[in-house]
């Protein structure tokens, strides 16, 4: 079994225009078409069974489309292979925010996205606190974009060592650093992530990381808390997967993070 625990995809009607002003920001050609059936076309390709879609609320108004949409794409996810689902998102200028988390928990939702530099709030401010709090107290995995986002101007909104702050004040239970920690910042999360309790995803790291430091943060931090993620549209899934598959490490591991860690967090 193969799970991506990081993926986007638009709804239908807003793909093309969502992907090609991405791809013109960020300065890159996505892998796919950003809708429901190409990912699902590039997972079957990866051999990858379930692959988990991160929304990103850019507007605290957003929070209703954005939920209602990734409940339906968990409606329509079946016994077949090529599983999709989709984890809610929430912007930090909501105001009822408590409500809203409870409306994601009794959407079925298995987690919230947060993305510190599309909502130009730093991870460690009060807000962001308050809303991590909360859906660890509902049981809720949290996943946040970690470190450099490429098609974002500075400053870095999610850095290691403003990561570390929050970890400290909050302990989640199930919270999980995107691009390994903090994209391009690697350094950084050697000296302030490594060891915490904390999981990192491993999106948009293929081809871009030292192999060398990749295994070492595995090592120190603990393959347990390692999770699979491609980051697809903006990576091909395939290519993510083969990175994991060629690592110098032993297939007990690889399998840990290709899906039994990721398994055993949502409870699939």
């Amino acid at each position: 079994m193969i799970i991506d625990i990081h993926t986007h995809i638009f709804p239908e009607k807003i793909a093309a225009r969502s992907i090609a002003l991405l791809e013109e920001k960020a300065d890159i050609k996505a892998a796919t078409d950003g809708t429901f059936n190409g990912l699902k076309e590039s997972a079957k390709k990866a051999q990858i069974d379930y692959s988990v879609v991160m929304p990103v609320a850019t507007k605290p108004e957003q929070f209703d489309s954005i939920n209602e949409f990734a409940a339906q794409i968990n409606e329509k996810c079946d016994l077949d292979k090529n599983r999709i689902l989709s984890f809610g998102g929430i912007h930090p200028d909501t105001p009822d925010y408590k409500e809203k988390l409870k409306r994601v928990k009794e959407l079925g939702l298995k987690g919230i996205k947060l993305h510190p530099d599309y909502q130009s709030t730093m991870i460690d401010d009060v807000k962001y606190l308050n809303i991590i709090e909360e859906a660890s107290s509902l049981g809720l995995a949290i996943l946040v974009h970690a470190g450099i986002d490429i098609g974002m101007p500075t400053p870095v909104h999610c850095p290691p060592d403003k990561a570390r702050k929050m970890l400290d004040i909050v302990k989640p239970e199930k919270l999980i650093l995107a691009h390994y920690g903090g994209h391009d910042q690697w350094d950084m999360v050697e000296e302030f992530l490594v060891g915490q309790n904390v999981f990192f995803d491993t999106a948009f790291i293929a081809g871009r990381i030292d192999v060398d430091q990749f295994v070492r943060i595995m090592e120190k931090h603990g393959a347990d808390k390692i999770l699979f993620g491609s980051d697809s549209p903006w990576t091909d899934q395939k290519e993510s997967v083969d990175f994991i598959k060629n690592l110098p490490i032993s297939q007990e591991i690889k399998e840990q993070i290709l899906w039994k860690n990721a398994a055993k967090l949502l409870g699939l």
